[in-house]
């Protein structure tokens, strides 16, 4: 099943999460290939394509997991939530309808 793990960055966790990214990322291209993500990505803190300095405020993931557990377990592993990125993680099952 799908779930959205919605992560939301702590304040002032720009250089954190610049470090954290590619395990972060390493992490989530284990699941890229095993045909887990829907999609994934981060929440510019700015109306931009590229924020600049202000940088991301979260990070959306839709990711294929057997269970709520296993994916809130994994979420809970993530680099940004050990690095201090994110301040807080939020996971619900999601039902992709459209396109």
């Amino acid at each position: 099943m799908w779930y959205a793990i919605i992560g939301r960055d702590a304040p002032d966790s720009a250089q954190a999460r610049r470090d954290a990214r590619p395990a972060h990322l390493e992490r989530i291209q284990a699941l890229v290939e095993d045909g887990r993500v829907l999609l994934a990505g981060p929440f510019p803190a700015i109306d931009a394509e590229d924020p600049g300095p202000a940088g991301f405020s979260g990070s959306l993931m839709v990711l294929d997991f057997p269970d709520l557990d296993s994916a809130t377990d994994w979420a809970k592993a993530d680099p940004y939530v050990s690095g201090g990125v994110f301040e807080r993680v939020e996971v619900k099952p999601f039902k992709p309808v459209l396109p």
